[in-house]
């Protein structure tokens, strides 16, 4: 049997990173910033290779190169800066260099005194080799080395003349590649807008916006983007705004019969006003959504919709389509379920309908439809409970329009499934950090994220707590905890969210029996006091405004803990490259007590010299501290403040007895 291929192509890309499952899935990259291609190169034997790596923009015919470089260990390493959103596609190609190899032997002979007489002749072929593949002004310069090189000149001459390095050049910028290996398949990027990585969102149910006890509007929700745009949040997110069923609709904290004016769970998606392209009528009129969408560009806020893929039994859609819905041998139609929770308002979509091709395309339409009305942040609601395949391809169908959109998984499920959904198109994904409170926890779930080649795919969002899960430790912790968790959350991860005003105003009274909180704002109308004393509004403005600042939080690669004794405090830095932007984040995980402790920083990865000073500026708290080496102290009060976030200012010179730190 004949071997596949040429044979005599010898070099092997046995590798390339980063390759998500092998190149199924896309990894994921920013706009306008570097991106770093390795691939795995090598060839038998001792002879010289070269490589490129070939990129283009999947829109594109034409590839573009930029040189692969050794980085050891017959590793190559190429770097290149996408510069359009949406896919790109990168491919090793990689070759044995024969002038470099021939040229590398000559000078090694030379050395030892043998006679390169030959060896000048074969080199001389070479040149004359790469005088015929090349163009333009290197032609007559290459053809007329090649004459010096085959002689019959000086020895010491065309000796000379085959090692100039003006040579070596000339012929590198023609290389033979008719022989040049390529990888097996081209890797895929999705390089989205930065604040698919680094975004704050802020949760506001619009309904909530109006006086006490009458029903929200969308002018009304105008009023507060002055709010959230002061506490320096950059995505304002919208529950469903649109109509809702009054079949089955659910009262106060859940409960199974509502009042006359109970105003129902927002996810109950559909009634006779509307569907999922409508808006509310006691939110307003399209018109209203347009112009809120507007209002909030006005205060630098992106509003983001969410997508709740689920009807009411009201839904224009439910009679329209009834086999987009499943029935039931008794001929009802199944509702949505989570034992012990019974959701009757909520009918679920059949994805196993025999019409699931129209069903696409209309949830497809969703996603268009205000996508042509300004909204580029979608958050969707338990993704994980449809198919896989569909999001894969309605993110794409998206993207392809509007290739800024941005999708946030509401996916609390199994880890390979939440890195599934990310894996098919999902720029974001809500976590498990909500449940993550001792040292340990965390550092294992960070490293995981953060450490792991997860961190090609997968882009974590950081929520303390959502209008659906409102965890025991805040339950107890009074407001320490409730500035901790949003400083671990804003500073472990690029991206988070808060659950407002609930969470600034500390609202934390559970529902029994639930790890909800009661008077849940999903089921009833809240008026929230905004300029209560105790809100924690100006904690969360000054996080926001540190987030701002400093480009070391704007990614998770460079989360790096730091060893520390004591198992109730957290140490952590995150940097940037070239390490001009060090932050350092000391967190006290008990909300009751004080404690001190020891730490033992890795000067390395803060870069800073062993015997070096520094100053850390406490950028919650305004102080400063001077430190050097690694062991040193702190001390955090719950009742004051639970958390350093340190800025590290490195001392640049002296002059006389002046120290200045930047």
């Amino acid at each position: 049997m004949r071997p596949v291929g040429d044979g005599r192509q010898r070099v092997v890309v046995l590798a390339m990173r980063p390759e998500v499952d092998g190149g199924r899935y896309p990894a994921k990259r920013i706009l306008d910033e570097p991106v770093t291609i390795e691939a795995d190169l090598l060839a038998d034997g001792h002879d010289v290779l070269a490589a490129v790596l070939q990129y283009r923009h999947a829109a594109d015919e034409a590839w573009r190169e930029t040189p692969l470089t050794p980085a050891g260990n017959d590793t190559w390493r190429a770097t290149f800066t996408p510069t359009r959103l949406g896919r790109y596609q990168c491919v090793a190609l990689g070759w044995v260099d024969a002038f470099a190899t021939w040229r590398h032997g000559l000078e090694r002979k030379v050395a030892a005194g043998a006679d390169v007489t030959v060896e000048l002749l074969e080199g001389a072929a070479l040149i004359e080799a790469a005088a015929a593949r090349s163009t333009g002004i290197d032609r007559g310069p290459l053809a007329a080395a090649a004459t010096t090189v085959r002689g019959p000149g000086p020895l010491p001459a065309r000796i000379a003349a085959a090692a100039d390095v003006g040579l070596a050049a000339a012929i590198a910028r023609h290389p033979d590649r008719t022989r040049a290996t390529g990888y097996r398949h081209p890797l895929e990027l999705h390089v989205e807008r930065p604040l698919a990585r680094c975004a704050a969102w802020y949760e506001l149910f619009p309904r909530s916006t109006g006086p006490a006890g009458r029903h929200g509007t969308l002018r009304d929700a105008e009023a507060r983007l002055a709010y959230v745009a002061e506490l320096g949040f950059d995505i304002l997110y919208l529950p469903p705004i649109h109509p809702i069923g009054q079949a089955f609709r659910k009262g106060p904290d859940n409960a199974p019969v509502a009042g006359p004016d109970d105003p129902g769970s927002p996810w109950a998606i559909g009634g006779a006003a509307g569907g999922h392209t409508s808006v509310h009528p006691d939110l307003g009129t399209l018109a209203d959504f347009d112009h809120f969408v507007a209002a909030a560009r006005d205060h630098g806020l992106e509003v983001a919709l969410d997508i709740a893929l689920q009807a009411s039994p009201d839904h224009p859609w439910v009679t329209a389509h009834p086999t987009w819905f499943r029935a039931r041998p008794d001929g009802s139609i199944q509702y949505a379920e989570n034992p012990p929770k019974r959701y009757q308002d909520v009918y679920p979509f059949d994805f196993e309908s025999a019409d699931w091709e129209a069903l696409w395309d209309a949830l497809l339409g969703i996603f268009l439809f205000w996508a042509e009305r300004g909204v580029r942040c979608f958050r969707v609601d338990n993704p994980h409970t449809k198919p896989l395949p569909f999001w894969e391809w309605c993110i794409a169908q998206v993207q392809a329009t509007y290739p800024d959109a941005l999708f946030l998984a509401e996916a609390f499920t199994r880890p390979k499934l939440t890195y599934a959904l990310a894996k098919g198109g999902f720029s974001q994904s809500y976590t498990y950090f909500t449940w993550r409170t001792t040292k340990l926890e965390l550092t294992r779930y960070l490293e995981e994220l953060t450490q792991t080649d997860v961190a090609d795919y997968f882009r974590p969002n950081f929520w303390p707590t959502t209008p659906d899960i409102f965890p025991e430790h805040l339950v107890h912790g009074g407001p320490a905890a409730f500035v901790a968790r949003a400083i671990l959350a804003g500073t472990l991860a690029s991206a988070y969210g808060i659950y407002g005003p609930s969470y600034e105003l500390m609202e934390h009274t559970p529902r029994v029996g639930a790890e909800e909180l009661a008077q849940n704002e999903k089921y009833q109308l809240r008026a929230w006091d905004l300029d209560r004393p105790d809100s924690l509004r100006h904690v969360l403005a000054r996080l926001n405004r540190i987030r701002r600042a400093h480009p070391a939080l704007h990614a998770n690669r460079s989360l790096r803990f730091h060893p520390c004794a004591h198992d109730l405090v957290l140490c952590f830095s995150k940097r940037t490259a070239d390490h001009r932007d060090v932050i350092l984040v000391v967190v006290n995980l008990d909300p009751h007590h004080t404690h001190g402790a020891w730490l033992d920083l890795d000067l390395a990865e803060l870069g800073v010299a062993a015997d070096e000073a520094f100053q850390v500026h406490d950028l919650l708290g305004d102080a400063h501290y001077l430190w050097r080496g690694p062991r040193n102290y702190v001390e955090l009060a719950p009742g004051v403040m639970p958390a350093h976030v340190f800025e590290l200012r490195r001392l640049v010179r002296r002059e006389q007895h002046f120290e200045y730190f930047l």
